[in-house]
């Protein structure tokens, strides 16, 4: 057998490859999940698979619930970004590996599937590195998750080369076939629209929502191949949504939708995700939850001050400056971090920040947190990477340019709702605007940058939101402020 054991892809890079790191930040994005979980037996599960930084707490929101043991064995279906190849593969090898320890895979479910089907093969394909050098990440950035809720289960991963109707409909059958007296959980691997702004993604994404609310794989295809939504792994959450009507599923419930502008503050192109659980509740099925939450991640930590100022020391900023750098340098070189950490309590407190890169005076990338979700060393070496390798304004960031990047970094302070706009102060303040579903931020130093005055600022934070330039007037749009304490090495240097 040429692999055996499948290991990890692209730990490190979509999540965590410190086993114990991994654990924690998957532990954290479950405490901070307050819904209660939908009621009846749970069938299967829809999730993410954007990097975690991105679409970790929506995935976190399908898995919470689950309880060590509950299930015997879980099938993940995926579809395929590296390579093409017109059937479904289940990996044929003994395990899958992640930071967290090896999952063994079910290989009797896995004949037993691909048992009939000329659609369903056991090999490799998908599996592991394809012809772009890439390891497919769809299916394994699932598995931390499970390992983390389960604890040991086994495994029936299945990558789809090809989401035909045909395929589809096969593998559809084949676990609805197979599934009926098995203790399996299903998950399909998908994100929604790409790279459209907000307001279009919104529209989109909302035609896969309730698509999916309504358990209709066919209507879903449908709207997939005529352009009406989108999502690349639209033919995994069909297969799983057939297999589960099959096995007597009667009930969705969308459990969390964002999209990737609620973390970096970028709203006009984004990625749009989902969580969601299918089950049966045949009993009480009026207990299925079908109300729209379609609603944007925000921080449920509301025991801050608002506006508080970020009370960092000048030895705190030069550390943070040279941890930015030292992450940028350690993604080249491979070279673990290792700096002496300051006793400053700030540097683990929760706080929201961006770090920005600028190249020859000019904008390089810029991304961030715009809630308080990790403490701010995560933050800052996290949005660090992300400013350099995910703006997707830019190319990846070159060794070779490093030494021409200056990098600043705004630390922000706890976000403030106000009534009146006369509250805004232009060069301390930075401006949060939502309505209609739509959200917008600009940092405090970009009104400065431009010599705005304090209409203009909310003028385009509107623009920034995909809205009018006067929404900010209307009832029924929310301004929030906050402060953020800039410093950049070019400053440093000069003093």
């Amino acid at each position: 057998m040429k692999n055996s054991v499948r290991l990890p892809a692209v730990a490190g890079q979509f999540y965590p490859g410190d086993p114990d790191a991994l654990r924690s930040e998957i532990r954290t994005m479950f405490s901070r999940i307050k819904s209660n979980p939908p009621s009846g037996d749970l069938v299967a599960l829809v999730s993410p698979h954007a990097g975690y930084v991105y679409s970790g707490q929506v995935a976190a929101e399908a898995f919470a619930s689950l309880k060590e043991g509950q299930f015997e064995t879980v099938v993940v279906i995926s579809p395929c970004h590296i390579e093409h190849f017109p059937f479904a593969s289940i990996f044929r090898g003994e395990a899958y590996r992640t930071p967290l320890g090896d999952i063994p895979i079910d290989s009797e479910l896995s004949s037993a599937i691909a048992d009939g089907s000329d659609l369903i093969k056991i090999g490799e394909s998908g599996h592991v590195t394809g012809s772009s050098g890439r390891g497919e990440h769809s299916l394994e950035v699932q598995l931390p998750f499970l390992q983390v809720a389960l604890g040991e289960f086994k495994l029936v991963p299945i990558v789809i080369g090809d989401q035909s109707p045909e395929i589809i409909k096969d593998l559809a059958t084949a676990l609805g076939r197979e599934l009926k007296s098995r203790n399996v959980l299903m998950v399909a691997s998908t994100d929604l629209s790409h790279f459209h702004d907000a307001r279009s993604a919104e529209s989109l994404d909302r035609v896969f929502i309730n698509n999916l609310t309504d358990l209709a794989p066919d209507d879903l295809l449908r709207s997939l191949s005529d352009r009406r939504t989108e999502a690349c792994g639209g033919g995994p959450t069909a297969v799983v949504m057939t297999a589960a009507k099959i096995l007597g599923a009667d009930c969705c419930s969308i459990l969390k939708y964002a999209n990737s502008g609620d973390i970096t503050g970028d709203n006009t192109s984004v990625v749009g995700y989902v969580s969601a659980s299918i089950s049966r509740s045949a009993e009480h099925p009026e207990d299925c939850v079908r109300e729209d939450k379609m609603q944007k991640l925000v921080s449920d930590d509301d025991d801050r001050n608002p506006c508080d100022e970020t009370s960092l020391t000048e030895s705190d900023r030069r550390f943070l400056l040279s941890f930015a750098r030292h992450t940028l340098e350690s993604l080249f070189n491979k070279k673990k971090v290792d700096l002496d950490i300051p006793s400053s309590d700030i540097l683990h407190e929760k706080r929201g920040g961006f770090v920005t890169l600028h190249k020859n005076g000019r904008l390089r990338g810029c991304i961030g947190y715009i809630e308080a979700v990790k403490p701010l060393l995560d933050t800052v070496s996290e949005m660090a990477e992300a400013a350099a390798f995910h703006d997707h304004r830019f190319p990846s960031l070159r060794e070779e340019e490093l030494v021409e990047i200056m990098i600043e970094i705004s630390v922000l302070s706890p976000v403030k709702k106000i009534e009146d706009v006369s509250e805004i102060e232009v060069g301390k303040h930075g401006i949060i605007i939502s309505a209609g579903g739509q959200r917008g931020l600009l940092l405090p130093q970009v009104a400065t940058e431009w010599k705005w005055d304090r209409e203009t600022f909310l003028s385009q934070t509107c623009l920034k939101a995909g809205l009018d330039p006067d929404a900010w007037k209307r009832e029924g749009t929310t301004i929030e402020v906050f402060s953020a304490d800039i410093f950049s090495e070019k400053e440093m240097q000069s003093q």
